[in-house]
């Protein structure tokens, strides 16, 4: 008999958590996964598939603005919160339902219970009166909005997660924060009508994307209606009589709104999980610190996704979830690629990008090639739409290698995930030049970019 109840414990049902226990249970090893709220996790939950669906919703009303110029008469049209909210319910319901079918489909046990460490090999189910033990165990319990408790009124706030499930679509909303989350509901709301307010401490919304991308957007932001209000922050929220809100800012102004969002970035989910009696080391933030290979301080502890404060993206705590199964289980330690990472912003035009920026490729490489490109794209020709497209690409004037392409405008998440295998692998320039375009189409722009736009040498623009 072995002396443990299972070879692997994982502890939360997000992407990374079910990932690693399907793979591991399909390997013969003995799996349970536990799971507090519902299998999905942030991202199928309450995170990125709501809130792309929310997305496309907020994008129709340019939708039927832009059909006339095609020809279409459409009336006016009719927005009803609730339904989208059912049908994104229903949605939700039917992912998580696929992601727990298909963890126990490969042989996993499954429990509806709040997991927390005994010790290294013990795991106590909260509400079942019980206790597991594994040979490993691995973390995966993500990450949460960050409160501001110094916040005078924060009770009256909301967080993404509670945006997803208001009971009435507000007619103004105060969003916090200037990060992709912030960015992408206050596209949002202002797409489904609401008179939208950005607040944000820093300089320019979307600090580590390219400054183009960031100034390109804000501008188009604000050309729709969303005010951006930069080095600002809000002071107090106050309820009115009226049941609205008083939200003061930086300098005095009184913002009066419906709901006031907070947006102020993620923390990791490892309060009261038992850590320390299991001796697992953690960060000043509540990360819990890992090797290279996504192991804790004690051997037979893991960690992987949020929870580690490495990179916050779903294909990251997947694409660990592997690389823990090879390491642990395979006997082919493999440390998780965290470079060259493709990502989106599914924003109003949205973001694509993978690689370096121009300021941090820059501050590595002592001479750059900067291609360029702002055009309206074809779609917004018939329609009369004034808002342009930016295509970017960064390269090493050495070597010619591609060190970042960006991109703003439709279907940029689309090209920035191809876009990545071609980074991934090393592509210099010359390789773009030597690629057919694919016309007409907006992403030809990429490989007809044959003079650079700008030199940076040494930090500095040199046109």
């Amino acid at each position: 008999m072995t002396a443990y109840d299972y070879d692997l414990f994982v502890i939360g049902g997000g992407s990374g958590g079910v990932r690693a226990a399907r793979v591991a249970a399909a390997l013969g090893k003995r799996v349970a996964i536990a799971e507090e709220y519902r299998f999905g996790g942030t991202c199928v939950i309450r995170g990125c598939v709501p809130k792309k669906l929310l997305v496309y919703a907020s994008q129709f009303p340019e939708h039927f603005e832009d059909a006339a110029g095609y020809g279409w008469t459409v009336p006016k049209a009719d927005f009803d919160w609730p339904t989208l909210i059912a049908n994104k319910d229903r949605e939700i319901e039917r992912l998580e339902g696929i992601y727990k079918r298909n963890v126990e489909g490969a042989g996993a046990e499954t429990f509806h219970a709040r997991a927390e460490l005994v010790d290294r090999h013990t795991v106590r189910l909260a509400g079942e009166n019980r206790t597991v033990t594994a040979e490993t165990i691995l973390i995966a319990t993500g990450g949460r909005p960050a409160p501001h408790p110094a916040l005078p009124g924060h009770e009256h706030c909301i967080t993404s997660n509670e945006a997803f499930h208001l009971a009435q679509l507000p007619k103004a909303i105060v969003i916090e924060g200037g990060g992709y989350i912030a960015v992408e509901f206050a596209n949002i709301f202002h797409g489904l009508g609401v008179e939208t307010t950005l607040v944000y401490r820093g300089a320019e919304i979307l600090s580590r994307f390219d400054m183009d991308l960031r100034r390109t957007l804000h501008e188009t932001m604000e050309r729709k209606g969303i005010r951006i209000l930069c080095h600002a922050v809000s002071e107090k929220v106050e309820r009115r009589p009226d049941g609205r809100l008083d939200v003061t800012v930086s300098g005095g102004e009184v913002l009066v709104t419906d709901q006031m969002m907070l947006a102020i970035g993620r923390v990791p989910n490892t309060e009261a999980l038992g850590l320390e009696a299991a001796g697992v080391r953690t960060a000043k933030t509540g990360a819990i610190e890992v090797d290279d290979y996504s192991r804790s301080n004690v051997d037979n502890i893991w960690a992987i996704g949020d929870v580690t404060n490495r990179v916050q993206l779903t294909p990251v705590a997947i694409h660990e979830a592997m690389c823990f199964v090879e390491t642990a289980f395979k006997g082919n330690p493999v440390a998780p690629d965290h470079d060259t990472i493709a990502t989106a912003v599914f924003s109003q035009p949205e973001i694509g990008t993978v690689g370096l920026s121009e300021d941090e490729a820059a501050k590595r490489y002592p001479e750059l090639e900067i291609y360029r490109a702002s055009f309206r794209p074809m779609r917004n020709t018939l329609s009369g739409r004034d808002e342009k497209m930016l295509m970017k690409l960064v390269v090493d004037a050495a070597t010619r290698k591609v060190l970042g392409a960006h991109v703003l405008g439709p279907d940029a998440g689309e090209m920035a995930q191809l876009l990545g295998i071609p980074l991934k692998a090393g592509v210099t320039k010359d390789d773009f030049d030597r690629t057919m375009a694919v016309h007409p189409t907006a992403a030809e722009e990429f490989v007809t970019m044959y003079k650079p736009s700008y030199v940076v040498r040494d930090g500095r623009r040199v046109d």
